[in-house]
This record gives structure tokens, C-alpha cells and sequence, in this order.
């Protein structure tokens, strides 16, 4: 146990140090590279260009932990693994239509065409949620979930630090629910998953008030496609995976996903009732009106943070539950989600942007 326990926060420590390298090289060596709408106030939150490829850590980290797992345990081909593959290939095109996005602002519908593309590469690769237990249906709503969370974290990547920070319990809720459901265990998906944790902290050293480095649209691009994979594997599938209904799976995400969630319902809300596109930017989400109500943006990281840890919490306190045969808590904990959408989009109601001098 020791032993896997070391091999875990060895793979973390290593993933935090590679991050910190890669952005701190980054951000030495481009002072102009990956920055885009300079100083566009109307879409941008920040007033100051920064760069935006922080996300590059991501995948760096991602096929460094690859490599190091196979050199460690090169007796085991992580390559005959369909799902494994399916991840590297289709983060891999996440992550290059993020990076060309980043460049050139690639066209909308040529994005989604793209996101389009990892969901078939999940379905491909075995990688599907099990909700209605039709391979149709349910490859339908892999595909609508991938591009769902690739946009979700997208919209919700507009203030210093809130991704990443939501991103981090995200991925820490679907590490412990994977020891929860298939015990404490030092292979490839525990490795992948801490490593990932572990580059996100070391993304959020520069990407915390005041930040010096966005993530850009190749960091949430790819992190979005990393998070809707194991959140299908360990979040939404955990009811057939402890014999019980996938809806509670369904829960059990929505809790986990708290703070973006919240915040993408919101947006789309108000967006739609003002007949405006929900996927075109702007300074109307819950983190900016958070700061219309009198809050700055450190505080508003705080109160996010919050939720994503009361999240985390909880959506593993059910998965346990589930575990254990205990149903009913994890029904009511739909209130949860339910408090925080109420207290964020009625604050977005309340509070308005101020009118431009």
C-alpha cells in the first residue's frame, strides 16, 4: 500500500513540477505568442493581454505520464488498451483544434464538427455512457455530453483561476470515485488522472489572481475532452457499475459539476431569452456578475472554490453511498445543484453590467 501510495504522489509531484516548467518556459519565451483579442474589453474580462497557451502543460504532461508508465511498467502495452487509445487520440485532436482555434480563430461550426469527431472516437474506442442501454441512444448522448463539457469549460474559462480550480475537484471527485468502486490501485487510468491533477495545480499558480497565463482555447479544449472521459467512466457510468440505475450516475455528475454547470444553464438562459447566441462571448456570466455585485475577482475565486469543493464532496460521499446501497441521500442531493443555480442565476437577474464610459 505504501508503495502504491509513494508511486501516486510521485506521478503527481511530477506532473505539478512539468507544468510549472512548461509555463514558466511559456511564458519566457512567448511574450506575444497565444495571445488573442488583444485588449478587446467587450469579449475579454481582463483589460491586459496574457498569454494564452497554458493549456499546452496539459498535454505535455499527459504524454509525459504515458511514456513514464510504460518505461515503469513496460510489461503491460498501455496501447492494447481500446479506451486508452481512444483518449490519446481524441485529446490529441481536442487539443490541436484547441491550439488552432488559439491561432486563428477557427470558424464555429468547424469546432463543433471537431468535438463532433472525439465523441465518435469515444464511441469508437468503447467509451459510452450507459443511461438508456441502447448503443444508438446512448452514443447520441456521448457525443451531445463531449461537446456539452469541451463548450461548458470553454464559456466558464473567463476569470483568473475558475477553470482550472473547478477542473481540479472534478478530476479529484472522479480519481477517489474510481478507488471507491474499484479499489485503491496504482494502474494506467490512476496514474493518468493524478498526473492530470497534478498539471492543473501547477497551471494554477500563474492562472490564480492575478494571473499571468490563460489556458487558451488548446488548454480547455483538450482538458474538456480529458474531463468528459472520466467523468463517462467514473462518474456518469457508477449505477451499472455497482448494479443500480444509471440516472443516479446522472446525479451524481451534475453534483460533480456544480460550478460549470450552474454557470453554463445560466448563461444560455439569459442568452436565449435576450435572443442572442448562447456560444457567441461576453461579460454575462455568474463570475461576472458575482463582481457586479460587489465582489472582486479573487473573492469570486473563493466562492467558487467553495462550490467546487462542497461538490466534490459530496458527489463522492454518494458514490460511496451507492456503494453501500444507500439511495435516497443521493436523490435529495439534487438540492444541492439546485441552490447554487437559484443563488447564481438570480444574481445575474439582480445585477446588471455597468453601462460603457
Amino acid at each position: 500500500m505504501l508503495h502504491k501510495i509513494l508511486e501516486l504522489l510521485g506521478f503527481c509531484l511530477g506532473g505539478f513540477l512539468l507544468s510549472i516548467t512548461c509555463n514558466e518556459v511559456l511564458l519566457r519565451f512567448s511574450k506575444s505568442l497565444g495571445i488573442r483579442n488583444n485588449n478587446d474589453v467587450v469579449i475579454r474580462w481582463s483589460n491586459e493581454s496574457k498569454p494564452s497557451l497554458g493549456g499546452v502543460s496539459f498535454f505535455v504532461v499527459f504524454l509525459f505520464s504515458s511514456i513514464i508508465y510504460s518505461i515503469i511498467y513496460f510489461e503491460k502495452n498501455i496501447f492494447h488498451d481500446f479506451q486508452y487509445v481512444g483518449l490519446i487520440l481524441a485529446g490529441s485532436i481536442a487539443f490541436l483544434m484547441g491550439l488552432a482555434d488559439d491561432a486563428y480563430n477557427t470558424k464555429p461550426f468547424a469546432k463543433l464538427g471537431i468535438q463532433i469527431l472525439c465523441g465518435i472516437v469515444f464511441i469508437w474506442t468503447d467509451t459510452t455512457l450507459d443511461l438508456f442501454h441502447n448503443d444508438f441512444l446512448d452514443g447520441i448522448i456521448t457525443i451531445i455530453w463531449v461537446i456539452g463539457i469541451m463548450n461548458s469549460l470553454n464559456m466558464l474559462d473567463n476569470m483568473d483561476g475558475i477553470t482550472g480550480t473547478t477542473v481540479f475537484f472534478i478530476l479529484v471527485t472522479c480519481l477517489i470515485s474510481s478507488w471507491i468502486i474499484f479499489d485503491f490501485n496504482t494502474h494506467i487510468w490512476s496514474i493518468t488522472l493524478i498526473s492530470m491533477i497534478g498539471a492543473v495545480l501547477g497551471f494554477l499558480k500563474y492562472n490564480i489572481h492575478p494571473s499571468k497565463l490563460f489556458m487558451g482555447d488548446a488548454g480547455s479544449q483538450f482538458i474538456g475532452l480529458f474531463v468528459a472521459f472520466f467523468s463517462i467512466k467514473y462518474l456518469w457510468n457508477v449505477g451499472p457499475q455497482s448494479s443500480h440505475s444509471s440516472w443516479l450516475g446522472l446525479i451524481i455528475t451534475l453534483i460533480a459539476f456544480t460550478p460549470a454547470a450552474a454557470d453554463t444553464f445560466t448563461v444560455v438562459i439569459n442568452r436565449l431569452k435576450k435572443g442572442k447566441s448562447p456560444m457567441v462571448g461576453g461579460k454575462d456570466h455568474t463570475t461576472h456578475h458575482l463582481v457586479y455585485a460587489g465582489y472582486n475577482d479573487k473573492n469570486v475565486w473563493f466562492i467558487f472554490t467553495g462550490i467546487g469543493l462542497v461538490s466534490c464532496i459530496l458527489a463522492i460521499s454518494m458514490v460511496d453511498l451507492l456503494k453501500h446501497n444507500i439511495i435516497l441521500p443521493i436523490i435529495l442531493s439534487i438540492s444541492f445543484f439546485l441552490i447554487v443555480f437559484a443563488f447564481l442565476y438570480r444574481n445575474t437577474i439582480k445585477y446588471k453590467e455597468p453601462p460603457r464610459k
